[in-house]
């Protein structure tokens, strides 16, 4: 396989992904990476969206690790992300969405790596 054809598989995961990021809810970078197979790669997923044109991609949706938005606060995009974010019932304070830790599961807490 060609470091092109890698590059578009890599790709079409992370889009994936974050179409599948439901309706009202918030994943990070690392995140999206990690559930499209590529763990460490936040940035990739930062640049692919950073030349996202497709409009129906829900890229609002994508914040910092730590809830933020990572566009420039006050910019025109950091003011449509907060908009789309509220318009969904996800609360924005301050260009940040609190994010409630999900509880792992059993199996998860027996068997997770320290």
């Amino acid at each position: 396989m060609s470091a092109a054809t890698d590059a578009a598989a890599a790709q079409a995961r992370i889009l994936a992904v974050i179409r599948a990021i439901p309706r009202g809810q918030v994943m990070g970078y690392g995140e999206v990476a990690a559930r499209a197979g590529l763990p460490g790669r936040a940035r990739l997923v930062a640049r692919l969206l950073g030349g996202n044109d497709d409009r129906s991609l829900p890229w609002h949706r994508v914040l910092r690790s730590d809830g933020r938005i990572a566009l420039p606060e006050g910019s025109a995009g950091w003011r449509e992300q907060a908009q789309r974010l509220r318009a969904e019932g996800v609360p924005v304070e301050n260009g940040r969405v609190r994010r409630v830790r999900p509880r792992r599961d059993l199996d998860a807490e027996i068997w997770a790596p320290g």
